[in-house]
């Protein structure tokens, strides 16, 4: 299975880089998982919300990607790099609104969704976010749910930050079962939450 994570300049560290050792975790507990951090354009590295640096490994356009996930980050915030600018640069919800016509599946964190609703992938259904924007995640028509991961079949949710955790560990147990999921919260020594929303079965 070919996991991307966009990352984009301004994305919050955690949103992105707790997913990305949750699933290679599970990788290296058996899951079939090959995991990638990726960008739209070429570049030698990204700079984080918070100042870290990353090296992706490739560009989005370049794979064959079973799940993409988007992180959040700067929303809230209105820092000059972030999920906010990105949807009003627009390349990013274009590059997401082709991923779900070609029928990827996509998850999002924290204010990732955002990103989702600027593509108008959320309008009608159901999704969560950072609290701080759940206003307008509710504005850009998406059903808002009280939960730390809304699972909406191929499009998958989750709130603020931390969340990103339970959502992989979730993805985790989707496609890899309750057995690696429980595996790899234990290695990590991570408290699961059951704050799970499922509006498909």
């Amino acid at each position: 299975m070919q996991i991307a994570i966009i990352l984009y300049p301004g994305f919050d560290e955690l949103d992105a880089i707790g997913p990305y050792e949750v699933l290679c975790a599970a990788a290296e507990s058996g899951a079939g998982f090959e995991v990638s951090l990726v960008t739209l354009e070429p570049t030698a590295e990204i700079v984080a919300s918070h100042g870290l640096s990353v090296r992706p490994d490739g560009l989005l356009a370049d794979g064959r990607w079973d799940l993409v996930i988007v992180p959040g980050g700067g929303w809230n915030a209105s820092k000059p790099a972030g999920a906010r600018i990105e949807t009003q640069r627009g390349a990013l919800p274009a590059a997401l609104a082709d991923l779900a016509s070609a029928g990827v599946p996509l998850a999002s964190v924290c204010t990732g969704a955002m990103l989702l609703a600027a593509a108008g992938l959320l309008r009608g259904r159901p999704a969560v976010t950072h609290h701080g924007a759940l206003p307008e995640l509710a504005e850009a028509g998406a059903e808002v749910i009280d939960a730390r991961v809304v699972d909406d079949g191929n499009i998958v949710t989750a709130g603020g930050v931390t969340s990103g955790i339970d959502l992989a560990l979730w993805l985790v147990q989707r496609h890899a079962g309750a057995e690696v999921a429980e595996r790899v919260a234990a290695r990590l020594e991570y408290r699961r939450s059951d704050d799970i929303v499922q509006t498909h079965r």
